[in-house]
């Protein structure tokens, strides 16, 4: 076996390797579970007692020695490697080109920022939701026909789980755990049961914002509200409030600014009127507040929310709701200037 051994240390001192591979079939070679020094450590029982210790010190040189070449060897591999420390070898050969957000992104981040600087927080929610927090939490009684309003997405096995309909469902969730004051907005994905168009689609986003205090009234909602189209469409900028309907607020209102296309002198894309529908308000309806374990005697709030399509076809004048979710670069990269 000493034979054997001065063999192996002879190979060992030889040893060379001119890349990672090389030096990997020599570790295999010499030192993995079957290689030829864990061999000589198996047949380290067969030999005499009186050799044991004078074979087991031989043996044990011999693997420090393999281990130590193997090392000088790999350091060797990781200085060429510096040498080369500025090439990127996993660089594509072509130019990448960088992508853009999306405009529904651009104009959400807008609306979010408008707002934020107005002291509303963001909140979110599940867009897979109950009955409870999409409909009856927000005054919709069981036969209310405001539920055939929306055409709604049913969860097959489970009829009371749909997807939301609107992100009204986040201000539930909040009402529940957080007592007044509350200012926040909800932007998120929304679904509804509708014939794909140039003008609808199956599912769309929104931002729903809700402000609950003491003394909340409805000259609040307008001034916030005519701050935020100022911010978005333009200082000229103006609005109305026209009467209107929603069962989670009582007195309920959809507001029109003037047209940013013809200053409100009247074109096509207003239908002539000089003004466009962009979002429904309202003050919150004190059964609301009381469903969601609210105080209204003490309490009183508004909310509002917006179709974030609807406001990116006002900003960016896109005409067709389906060249948002398709994808088209040519589309994406108009807006490159917008990010």
């Amino acid at each position: 076996m000493i034979d054997k051994i001065n063999e192996l240390l002879a190979e060992v001192n030889e040893m060379k390797a001119r890349n990672a591979e090389e030096l990997e079939a020599l570790r295999i070679k010499y030192l993995s579970k079957k290689g030829k020094i864990p061999e000589l450590m198996n047949d380290f029982r067969l030999v005499p007692p009186e050799m044991k210790k004078e074979i087991g010190i031989r043996i044990n040189e011999l693997k420090d020695l393999a281990q130590k070449r193997m090392a000088e060897l790999r350091e060797q591999f990781a200085v060429a490697d510096a040498d080369h420390s500025d090439l990127d070898l996993t660089r594509t050969a072509y130019p990448v080109q960088l992508g853009t957000r999306h405009p529904l992104t651009i104009v959400k981040n807008e609306i979010i920022d408008i707002f934020s600087r107005l002291g509303f927080t963001l909140a979110d929610g599940p867009e897979v939701e109950d009955d409870w927090h999409v409909f009856s939490s927000m005054n919709f009684a069981e036969d209310h026909p405001a539920r055939d309003m929306q055409d709604t997405f049913f969860v097959e096995s489970h009829p009371d789980i749909i997807l939301r309909t609107h992100t009204s469902s986040v201000q539930s969730r909040v009402m529940e755990v957080q007592q007044p004051p509350i200012r926040v907005i909800c932007p998120g994905r929304v679904y509804r049961n509708e014939a794909i168009s140039y003008r609808a689609h199956c599912f769309f986003h929104q931002v729903e914002g809700l402000y609950i205090d003491k003394n909340v009234s409805f000259t609040d909602l307008k001034q916030v509200l005519l701050l935020f189209a100022q911010e978005m469409f333009g200082n000229d900028t103006k609005i109305r409030l026209r009467p209107s309907y929603f069962p989670f607020t009582e007195p309920s209102a959809e507001m029109d600014i003037s047209c940013n296309i013809c200053g409100g002198k009247g074109c096509a894309f207003c239908k002539g009127t000089g003004w466009v529908e962009i979002l429904g308000c309202g003050m919150v309806d004190p059964n609301v507040l009381e469903l969601n374990g609210i105080d209204s005697s003490i309490y009183s709030g508004y909310a509002f929310g917006m179709g974030i399509e609807r406001i990116t076809n006002l900003k960016y004048q896109v005409k067709d709701l389906r060249m948002f979710s398709e994808n088209d670069t040519r589309f994406l990269r108009e807006f490159e200037s917008a990010n």
